[in-house]
């Protein structure tokens, strides 16, 4: 990926006069530290990690030293972060990823990461609403004796999604933020009851010895429990809705990963406790998704597991609507850059919410569900096939796509400073983002090697290669419009990145009514 002369301290061209109000900039002021940290934190969903993911890389990966990756790559994304967390000092943009890579290695290489990030973040939304639809729909036929299909509670969280999306980020916050805490709690209490409470093999340690990580699986590991962080990375997204951004985004990064590497850790390490080191792998073979709920049934009795069931639930709830806000930020961003048409880059009344790209974002989820539920029962008979392929297909193209925005970013940070002539006073960052940014490489390799494990096909299926395609063909597709943009509209290739920066720029110049 190439750079462009204009990738470094890029005022707006002559003649820019885009951001002619209020409306192009989103409301300064709205998050402090908790709200900002809720916000992030909620994506991460984490009783979602602690059930799902988790037992699918112990039983698929045959890896016990799964807490052991979630250290490791707890600290691969703290170096990561201290170069990403420096440039939120320098860039305050709702496109956060491009912004910076923009910033870096110029507009071209901007508006390939764009699309690349709306692509993603959209994968991953989307695709929580098929696992989210399945779990409700089986809450339904336990508590209920009532036969929903999966798509109908899909769609209806689409629609309320779509609603909080134009609502203030504060209120939003406090949804998130209650149906955080509260999933904390319980896997907390889980993990307590399963030290208090150990298999046969007694309280083991044996899943932080590094014997544990041998084997062809440990590099697909890497990529499921990678996928588990996802969230962290978008305190920037929020930049220009706090006080104080060059104080709280670095803040909320660090409190972030650091919290997130550290509750896994000890997650994962309470599962392999409860069932004992040499039986994690067979138990999670068999009991699969309901691992969690299996052991917790034994220890905490069966009232305690259905509110885990409830919980699980509203924390996909949470997650999903964490993403909603991620895109329609980009979204938003896109627009008042000229990336998507203008109407996306204005916010909505009252609210001052990014209400175009929040409904974009609510058009494609009820397109791509409605598209799944066509084929439901079509054409292997099994009326989980859809709802598991939105899922898993969904999940692992946006990981691979923010994964590969991280690689991108590492590099950005390193040309970004070392062209500000900032190489030596932040030399220790740069060196920090280059191992990172080698490391992040080497993970996306091995998710596009391993995407058939990832997804469930087989190696001769064609979608091990169509699925992580998306994300390829979403990054030259941007590349080409960023190119096509540099020749033919310079003045709008030279505001990808600036945000609400260049408008700030016009109105101190004068340009701007």
């Amino acid at each position: 990926m190439t750079t462009d002369s204009s990738s470094t301290n890029r005022a707006p061209a002559e003649g820019i006069s885009t951001f002619k109000g209020q409306d192009r900039a989103l409301r300064a002021d709205r998050l402090g530290t908790g709200g900002l940290l809720l916000s992030v934190l909620a994506a991460t969903a984490p009783l979602m990690v602690v059930a799902g993911v988790m037992p699918t890389t112990f039983a698929v990966m045959g890896i016990v030293g799964q807490p052991l990756l979630f250290v490791v790559l707890g600290a691969v994304l703290v170096l990561f972060s201290l170069g990403y967390a420096e440039m939120s000092r320098h860039v305050h943009n709702a496109g956060a990823f491009y912004a910076y890579i923009s910033r870096g290695l110029g507009g071209t290489a901007g508006a390939g990461a764009a699309l690349v990030a709306l692509v993603a973040y959209n994968s991953l939304q989307v695709g929580i609403y098929g696992i989210f639809g399945f779990e409700v729909s089986g809450l339904f036929a336990t508590y209920a004796d009532l036969e929903v299909a999966w798509w109908i509670p899909a769609l209806a969280a689409a629609l309320a999604v779509g609603a909080l999306g134009w609502l203030k980020i504060d209120v939003n916050a406090k949804v998130l933020g209650v149906l955080l805490v509260i999933e904390v709690l319980l896997v907390v209490v889980f993990d307590i009851a399963a030290v208090a409470d150990p298999g046969k093999e007694g309280l083991s340690l044996h899943a932080f010895n590094p014997d544990t990580l041998t084997g062809a699986g440990v590099g697909t590991a890497l990529c499921f429990c990678i996928a588990a962080f996802l969230g962290f990375e978008q305190a920037p997204v929020y930049a220009e809705e706090t006080s104080r951004p060059h104080v709280l985004v670095p803040r909320v990064m660090f409190l972030a990963v650091t919290g997130v590497a550290v509750f896994f850790a000890i997650s994962s390490w309470a599962l392999t406790v409860a069932t004992g080191p040499a039986s994690i792998v067979p138990t999670s073979q068999e009991q699969s998704a309901g691992l969690l709920f299996f052991l917790t049934e034994d220890r905490l009795g069966s009232a305690f597991t259905d509110v885990l069931h409830v919980l699980f639930v509203t924390g996909m709830f949470a997650a999903m609507l964490s993403f909603h806000n991620v895109v329609a930020r980009y979204a938003f961003a896109m627009g008042r850059e000229g990336l998507l048409p203008a109407a996306f880059g204005r916010t909505t009344g009252s609210s001052g919410a990014p209400g175009t790209g929040s409904l974009l974002q609510t058009g494609i989820a009820v397109v791509l569900v409605l598209t799944f539920a066509l084929t439901d029962d079509k054409p292997t008979g099994d009326p989980t096939a859809p709802v598991l392929h939105l899922f898993t297909w969904g999940g692992n193209i946006g990981a691979l796509g923010v994964i590969v925005l991280m690689a991108i970013a590492s590099l950005s940070v390193v040309v970004f400073f070392v062209r500000r002539g900032a190489a030596g006073a932040q030399a220790w960052r740069l060196v920090t983002s280059a191992v990172a940014g080698i490391a992040l490489v080497v993970i996306a390799v091995y998710t596009v090697k391993d995407f058939d494990v990832l997804v469930g096909a087989g190696p001769d299926s064609a979608l091990r290669w169509i699925l992580p395609g998306v994300i390829g063909l979403a990054l030259v597709t941007g590349l080409v419009q960023g190119a096509i943009l540099r020749g033919r509209a310079p003045e709008t290739h030279a505001r990808i990145g600036l945000g609400n920066e260049a408008f700030q720029l016009e109105k101190e110049a004068g340009r701007t009514p």
